[in-house]
């Protein structure tokens, strides 16, 4: 009889066998038919990769290119003889006021500066020619008086010799030559003297003021019939025949529309992207098949605040405009902050940023974390710059909202 250790040995030996090969069975069969994370891909391709900043902007006359009739005083329109769209020469009549009262003006200080002339004239003379004339009667007068009382001093001094005349008559006639004297020299100082400096400085100002204020209504009666001093077009008449306009209203306006630019304002966060002489496209609404281009002349320098945003004024030339994009219209203007050529580059699905830049690349069916070096990015792509090649594939994510991480099995359902 055979031991009993050595017969239950080789009854075993088979059952354990058949036991590994069930246990290798049913990893294997769960290894193979598991359920594999489904994700969507992209593929590391090579492409110009743009990125642009956009806002609103509204259309100016270049400095220096703009007329603006504005009226020279409170007065009513008489005649415009140009309508909007009119191109028009340096010299061309625009509008006229009515100029009545203007008339009235010039006359009233004409009249004015020559009064004052007249009163500087005769205070250089020594007075008016009444004044004078009468000034010279009493100087005639006085000077009689005077030869007649020297006659009877004489007279009486030749009685008192001969002890016919008292010496207290001799000292009366004195006195009245000595009076008739004093009065020839008062007389005489005052037609010489009756005006001094500041009296001549009051009446060189006021001459002064005077020729101004004839100088002023001459400017605003010529103002009166205002003609365009450069060439271009008419683009805007707010007023029309009849109108009464305070002093100061715009009248007209005339502008070479050749030479035009956009004032645009941008977001606080997006001015550190802008430089001069960055390229830009422009759309108006009202020609929605048409696009212009420009440059920046000036970005911004500060920071202002527009309403409730912070933002900074940036300056754009037109280079293309020929009179098809009017003042005042609001634009939309795209500035191209970079431009990279034949770049590796992915969707920005696929960028994760919570540690650091990385992407989940797809190695052997599994999810392989891989650090990148990302560059130029705008809204759909971004630039990389290392870390991985042309052609490789990396995951966007999945299609259940599944997590992705870093050796999951995954299962590529589409590419892009």
């Amino acid at each position: 009889m055979p031991p009993t250790g050595s017969t239950q040995s080789k009854t075993f030996l088979p059952w354990g066998i058949a036991a590994i090969v069930l246990v290798a069975a049913v990893f294997g069969y769960r290894y193979f038919t598991r359920e594999k994370v489904e994700v969507r891909t992209a593929q590391v391709t090579r492409q110009s990769l743009t990125s642009n900043v956009s806002t609103n902007g509204k259309v100016e006359p270049v400095e220096g290119s703009e007329f603006q009739a504005h009226a020279p005083t409170p007065g009513i329109i008489k005649k415009i003889y140009v309508d909007v769209g009119d191109e028009v020469k340096p010299g061309t009549l625009l509008i006229s006021l009515d100029d009545t009262d203007l008339v009235a003006r010039i006359a009233t200080a004409s009249s004015t500066l020559k009064t004052m002339q007249s009163n500087a004239q005769d205070l250089a003379q020594g007075g008016t020619t009444d004044e004078r004339i009468a000034m010279s009667g009493d100087l005639d007068r006085a000077r009689n008086q005077q030869t007649q009382a020297a006659r009877d001093l004489a007279a009486i001094q030749s009685l008192q010799q001969r002890g016919a005349a008292s010496a207290n008559e001799v000292a009366s006639a004195q006195q009245r030559l000595q009076v008739a004297e004093s009065n020839i020299r008062s007389l005489q100082q005052r037609s010489t003297g009756r005006y001094g400096e500041a009296d001549r400085t009051r009446s060189a100002a006021q001459i002064a003021e005077a020729k101004a204020n004839l100088a002023a209504a001459q400017s605003a009666y010529a103002s009166a019939n205002i003609r365009s001093p450069i060439a271009g077009t008419v683009y805007a008449v707010p007023v029309s025949p009849y109108d009464f306009v305070p002093a100061g209203d715009d009248l007209l306006d005339v502008a070479d529309l050749d030479r035009i630019q956009i004032r645009a304002y941008f977001d606080e966060p997006e001015i550190g992207r802008l430089q001069q002489n960055q390229p830009v496209s422009i759309v108006w609404e009202a020609k929605p098949g048409q696009k212009w281009h420009g440059h920046i002349q000036r970005a911004p320098t500060t920071v202002i605040t527009y309403g409730t945003r912070n933002v900074g004024e940036c300056i754009i030339s037109v280079d293309d405009a020929h009179g098809d994009l009017p003042p005042n219209s609001n634009v939309t203007v795209t500035v191209t902050t970079s431009e990279r050529h034949n770049v590796l580059s992915l969707p920005r699905e696929a960028l994760h940023t919570d540690a650091g830049d990385y992407v989940y690349r797809i190695v052997n069916g599994k999810l392989q974390r891989t650090p990148i070096v990302i560059g130029a990015t705008n809204l759909i792509r971004f630039e990389v710059v290392s870390g991985l090649n042309e052609k490789d594939v990396v995951a966007l994510n999945s299609t259940a909202n599944r997590d992705l991480t870093n050796g999951l099995e995954v299962r590529a359902v589409q590419e892009r």
